[in-house]
């Protein structure tokens, strides 16, 4: 079904299920216990062999030699695997490293080998007797050392420009020219990468925590170098992925070349000190903001320069992009550039872009509504626009900034906020009121599902979407309920297998509003399908309440499948609206802190989120969504950095002592509120997607509540105590 019109009246506007709060119909098999996750697939392959990875011990250089003999004799050990009998290997499309290192080393902990053993303790111990000898090489691990080096990416991140920015900066009455950073993060969810790994002749079956099947299937067939077809990926439930799991990584390639090796099913956990240098995470950026204003708090010359390094031939953080969309200025420029780093590998977390560059660019705007003594909600407004200031003939889908952050004004007692810093004080706390605009564009990718009406009535889905604990189960039940007429508990959704019909995947925001668009495609034929077989006429058929009428008759729905099962399979192409139009999601977080005058100490005392985002599928799993990523830009901003060895150029904290993120202690109390709107032009569903908004911004409002509490302005995350102490002084 290609979808080029903006969406007018549809069965999903009934909504008799889908916009109502629903409880999630994973809930019950994860709060038992019995959802199986990637290394639990017991029924499925019994008896599997234990895998354990040994990682690279330095950060760049090359295998001088390794010695393989004790492990491969030490008890209950079934076979090593390494560079040296792993055979010939390709490069996955989504990998920017390679996932079995030899001879070459390109980072730290970079997998060397796995040892394939009867039980998880004697590949472990194995492990420990292999001997690799090392040649280190020079490589460069800090980002500021390097900035001059940093090139312009060939991705899709080039430099813009509109007007002449240089000469109304410098001409603008009041301005600002401030660098800001933000540290490498960890992903740090809490299932492990994992997989089990099965072959069946040259057929392999590989049950893997991810959150992109077809792209996996792609990257797993091109690395091992077998035909796609002849690769099978299972992921139904997923312990949370942020990013870090849209990409194959050295667990399932290991388990896979392990299987093989070992002539038996393998499974393979990467240790949590492995994962944080093994896999992905969200590199540094160093951010140069300059804004030019008139006295009025007009902006005239918006600049965003932004700087973060990669492994060679990977990607830019592309922490300019808001800059590009969420302020008018006729004057503008952005700019990217990306250096070359021996790190682990840089990539996808959580809003990649938006989420950084709201770090950044959201506390700018607060520094120069201080310049121009405006109050910062009404400087953000006085700069709202309804089209792409960078291409003013393309407008906005749906644009509500300026609601959200009215509304967010009016229910989080803004008006209470002094306007200057540090007047608000309770016995030893601080108390300080913080806002930030929240931005995340709204892509739409094609995704495909298939529904069955089986002689027993069932309704059935089959889509290889993910769900990561987004309650991607739940929505999609919902769509195919209020698509064929049923109640939830009537629709039976099958995720997570490559077998099925290629959906979005989850990742970029876009998996709620495409992959259920890609069955309401589907429906869209079982419907057409039930009506004909029933002998009605497939415009004027309604479903509702099981039954199908038309013309004065009715029939059951199930009635329309006995005399065999009915299939439909169809995808959702999106046609170009997202080019005639500009599709993001908007919103306002506001968060109040105390600081410890004496300590420097800061805790979030309450947040709010006020979201734009479309129609809501399932306000319930939504707010959870927005919840989730409050809690992470509460992290982001006073916690989470990992720790940069600069001589051997690892991270030193690679595990969660080390790595702190927040704990129910930490976030008292959210609220969140999700502005009724549809948007046609997204989606049939008129969806957007919401899960990675709520983390936009986040950071920044909490910087700017410390600044309002203390007069402490932190430019460098994380906001940690010794950065606000150093500052107390000039208001204690």
């Amino acid at each position: 079904m290609k979808f080029d019109t903006p969406a007018t009246t549809n069965p999903i506007d009934q909504l008799k299920v889908v916009g109502k709060p629903t409880d999630r119909i994973d809930g019950p098999l994860k709060t038992s216990g019995t959802a199986p996750y990637a290394y639990e697939h017991h029924a499925e392959v019994p008896n599997p062999a234990y895998g354990y990875v040994l990682g690279a011990a330095i950060a760049k250089g090359r295998i001088a030699s390794i010695d393989l003999d004790a492990a491969r004799a030490a008890p209950g050990v079934l076979a090593v695997v390494s560079a040296e009998n792993a055979g010939k290997l390709g490069k996955g499309k989504y990998n920017t490293a390679k996932l079995l290192a030899g001879p070459d080393v390109q980072h730290y902990h970079q997998a060397v080998a796995l040892v394939v053993a009867e039980t998880f303790e004697q590949a472990r111990s194995a492990a420990q007797l292999i001997r690799v000898e090392y040649t280190r090489g020079q490589g460069a691990y800090d980002l500021s050392a390097v900035l001059a080096t940093g090139v312009e990416p060939k991705d899709d991140t080039p430099d813009t420009r509109r007007g002449d920015f240089a000469g109304t900066y410098a001409a603008a009455p009041v301005k600002l020219d401030a660098t800001y950073t933000t540290p490498d993060q960890s992903h740090a969810m809490m299932e492990p990468h994992a997989s089990m790994a099965s072959w069946d002749g040259d057929q392999l079956t590989l049950w893997t925590s991810n959150q992109m099947i077809a792209w996996g299937v792609g990257d797993v067939a091109t690395t091992l170098g077998v035909p796609k077809e002849k690769v099978r990926l299972i992921s139904p439930y997923i312990g949370g992925g942020f990013g870090g799991k849209l990409f194959v990584r050295s667990d399932a390639l290991l388990a896979a070349l392990g299987a093989r090796l070992a002539g038996r099913p393998v499974k393979v956990a990467l240790q949590r000190p492995l994962m944080m240098n093994n896999t992905t995470h969200r590199p540094a950026t160093i951010q140069r903001i300059r804004i030019g204003a008139s006295q009025d708090g007009r902006i005239t010359a918006i600049g965003h320069e932004s700087w973060s390094g990669d492994l060679s031939g990977g990607a830019v953080e592309k922490a300019v992009q808001p800059t590009q969309l969420l302020y008018a200025g006729e004057n503008r420029m952005t700019a990217a550039r990306l250096t070359t780093l021996d790190l682990p590998e840089g990539n996808a977390m959580r809003a990649p872009g938006e989420a950084p560059g709201l770090m950044t660019l959201e506390i700018a705007m607060d520094e120069m509504a201080e310049k121009l003594q405006l109050d910062p909600i009404e400087f953000r407004i006085r700069n709202d626009t309804q089209v792409d200031p960078g291409d003013p003939q393309r407008p906005y889908s749906q644009r509500r900034l300026v609601e959200c952050l009215r509304n967010g004004a009016e229910r989080f007692g803004w008006e209470r906020r002094s306007a200057v810093p540090g007047q608000r004080r309770e016995g030893r706390w601080l108390i300080g009121m913080g806002v930030a605009a929240a931005f995340r564009n709204n892509i739409v990718t094609q995704s495909a599902a298939r529904v069955r009406l089986d002689p027993q009535g069932r309704l059935i889905v089959e889509t290889d979407m993910t769900d990561i604990g987004t309650g991607t189960y739940t929505i999609i039940a919902q769509t195919a309920a209020e698509m064929m007429g049923v109640g939830v508990d009537e629709v039976i959704v099958r995720l997570g297998d490559s077998s099925f019909p290629v959906s979005a995947g989850s990742g970029g925001q876009w998996g709620a509003n495409c992959s259920t668009s890609g069955v309401y495609a589907a429906c869209v034929k079982l419907r057409e399908a039930v009506a004909q077989r029933l002998g009605f006429s497939t415009e004027e058929a309604v479903f509702s309440d099981g039954q199908v009428r038309a013309g004065g008759r009715s029939a059951s729905l199930r009635s329309a499948a006995e005399a065999g099962e009915l299939v439909a399979e169809d995808s959702i192409e999106f046609g170009d609206l997202d080019k005639k139009y500009q599709q993001s999601t908007f919103g306002a977080h506001f968060v109040e802190v105390g600081v410890d005058a004496a300590t420097g100490e800061t805790r979030v005392r309450r947040m709010l989120a006020v979201c734009a985002a479309g129609r809501i599928l399932n306000p319930k799993s939504a707010r959870s969504q927005v919840i989730g990523a409050m809690t992470m830009g509460v992290g982001a901003a006073l916690m989470e950095e990992l720790a940069v060895d600069k001589r051997l150029g690892f991270f030193v904290n690679h595990d969660l002592a080390g790595y702190e993120v927040p704990v129910h202690a930490d976030i008292p109390h959210q609220e969140v509120v999700f502005l009724d709107e549809t948007d046609p032009i997204s989606s049939p569903m008129k969806a957007k997607g919401v899960g990675e908004l709520g983390i936009c911004g986040v950071s920044a409002a909490v910087a700017n509540a410390i600044y309002n509490a203390t007069g402490a302005r932190v430019r460098d995350y994380p906001i940690t105590l010794d950065k606000v102490l150093a500052k107390l002084p000039q208001i204690a």
